[in-house]
């Protein structure tokens, strides 16, 4: 192959792979949603990395469940197995606090993130009205 050719075929073939690591970097898959700490309040974390890393730190007696991130340093309550029409919620100790109802029989569901980062918080449930069972604080 003539040096020409050679030069030509290798710049072509690094300027492809330059624009393809830029069609990459700037894909909607790579730009996930992250936050972290009071950033995460109010967000879903279905939509965030946060969900990742998410333990189980917490659970009140009626199967209520305190989930925690640690790289996004935010929680959320997750209730698995409740009736249509029951309640959950997070709470820290700075007074955020969000609310959710199970929208049908044994469906998933969860509430928004509130900031954990050097707070106390915990997770609710209410199968019915008057019966409030809460996580131990984390």
């Amino acid at each position: 192959m003539p040096a020409l050719s050679r030069r030509i075929l290798t710049t072509g073939a690094a300027f492809a792979m330059a624009v393809s690591g830029v069609v990459f970097l700037s894909s909607p898959a790579s730009a996930a949603t992250s936050c972290y700490a009071n950033g995460c309040t109010g967000r879903d974390p279905a939509g965030t990395t946060c969900q990742n890393d998410a333990v189980t730190v917490g659970e009140s007696n009626v199967n209520t469940e305190l989930r925690y991130s640690p790289s996004c340093r935010a929680v959320w309550a997750r209730q698995k197995y409740a009736k249509a029409g029951a309640q959950l919620f997070v709470e820290n100790n700075a007074g955020q606090r969000y609310d959710a109802w199970v929208p049908g029989d044994g469906v998933v569901t969860w509430t928004l993130m509130i900031n954990d980062k050097d707070l106390l918080s915990h997770a609710c449930g209410s199968p019915y009205p008057g019966n409030v069972s809460c996580s131990a604080l984390y």
